[in-house]
């Protein structure tokens, strides 16, 4: 057992939410510097999120091919790689592009972090171990927007880039001196790379499809009121980007709560019944929005309160929702996990990206379309739920 892989492996996976939330502050400030709409530059998190669900489908092969660390190395030079053409990027179409090859390199550590995880730990040992990663992964959204905020503040919104840029160098030190190469030794690494023979049983299940658009469905969500709030409480409604960062974070304080909550509330429903009550609160969540927006104030801190409160309750919701929801849609694939596992990070990042992406296309200002998403997408969900002709769907399954 290599338990000293623990501090290695969360360094590794801050990587990913790093990219996302520290530059959140700056995107107004980016939009009025590059003369592009609030939509074009919310495109910069929905490609990133793309590349990262399409990398789940073409990185993770490679991985088991070649192994670990030259996938880690690999990912963490093209992170560097990225995060400065971002930084320097004087068009936006470079930005564009520097992000699509961010989210295909932190795709890359994430895939090593999480499989060196499997390859090195009981499932006993692994389940604790998954548990701290996505704990930093929760703890990063609370602390980076508010560094970004400052960095902006100091030196611009390019220091954001050399900042992930810096950190990614360290990485860079740090795995190539500490990290092992984890992938045991009875590891296929021969034939082809991609086989539709490998895919077919997974995506041919209707109970992995449900729950898979179940997880799709609350990271939608997420990524709809994490690509609009920067600019809503900023542009919008004034505030100032160290505002929007506190309010941000405390959003991010209460997932960190619900994440640590979710397991409790699991024993003691189950899978499905809490699956059930995550899709119910994001429904109440997207009324509550809408609701708000209609009778609640309209300028000031009290508009971005009204904004920021019905996003806790989404928060609360996603927290509950991806546990069980991801649980459920491999329970039935014990002998193909990782091809399941791969075919559902596709699904959920890369579904929820187009989703988004689809909506920032309206004129929809941001309450209605972060409510269209995650009320919309609940609705279908839960009523499938309701009908006993979708029973094979989503009662509980067992791996065969």
């Amino acid at each position: 057992m290599r338990r000293n892989l623990l501090p290695i492996l969360m360094s590794m996976v801050v990587l990913s939410p790093l990219a996302i939330d520290i530059y959140l502050p700056s995107m107004p400030t980016m939009a009025a510097e590059f003369s592009v709409s609030a939509s074009e530059i919310q495109s910069t998190l929905v490609l990133f999120l793309f590349a990262m669900g399409v990398g789940q489908i073409v990185i993770g092969p490679l991985a088991d091919r070649y192994g670990r660390r030259p996938i880690a190395l690999g990912g963490i030079l093209l992170y560097i790689a990225s995060s400065m053409l971002a930084a320097v990027a004087m068009e936006f179409h470079w930005l564009q592009i520097a992000r699509v090859l961010q989210g295909l390199a932190a795709c890359s550590t994430s895939i090593v972090v999480f499989s060196a995880v499997r390859d090195c730990f009981t499932p006993k040992e692994s389940a604790r171990y998954y548990s701290y990663l996505n704990g930093v992964i929760c703890v990063i959204p609370a602390l980076a927007p508010t560094l970004g905020g400052l960095l902006a503040l100091q030196f611009g919104w390019r220091s954001t880039f050399v900042f992930m840029t810096l950190y990614a160098i360290i990485m860079m030190i740090l795995v190539g001196y500490r990290l092992p190469e984890t992938r045991p030794t009875n590891t296929v690494t021969t034939g082809p790379l991609y086989r539709w023979s490998r895919y077919k049983p997974v995506i041919m299940e209707p109970h992995f499809l449900f729950y898979a658009f179940s997880c799709m469905a609350g990271m939608a969500a997420i990524l709809s009121y994490v690509s609009y709030a920067p600019v809503w409480i900023i542009d919008t409604l004034g505030m100032s980007e160290l505002t929007f960062s506190g309010l941000f974070g405390l959003n991010a304080a209460v997932n960190i709560v619900a994440c640590f909550a979710a397991p409790i509330v699991i024993t003691k429903l189950g899978n499905r019944p809490t699956v059930m009550l995550a899709l119910s609160t994001m429904l109440v969540s997207a009324i509550m929005q809408v609701l708000l927006q209609q009778w609640g104030p309209a300028t000031g801190l009290p508009a971005a309160l009204s904004f920021m409160l019905p996003m806790m309750l989404l928060c609360i919701g996603f927290a509950l929702l991806l546990g069980p929801a991801t649980s459920m849609a491999l329970a039935a694939f014990g002998e193909r996990a990782g091809t399941a596992t791969a075919i559902l990070g596709f699904i959920q990042m890369s579904g929820a990206s187009l989703l988004t992406g689809l909506v920032q296309q309206t004129d929809l200002t941001a309450p209605y379309a972060v409510a269209l998403v995650m009320g919309s997408l609940a609705i279908i969900l839960l009523t499938m739920m309701a009908m006993p002709r979708f029973d094979n769907w989503h009662q509980e399954q067992y791996a065969h």
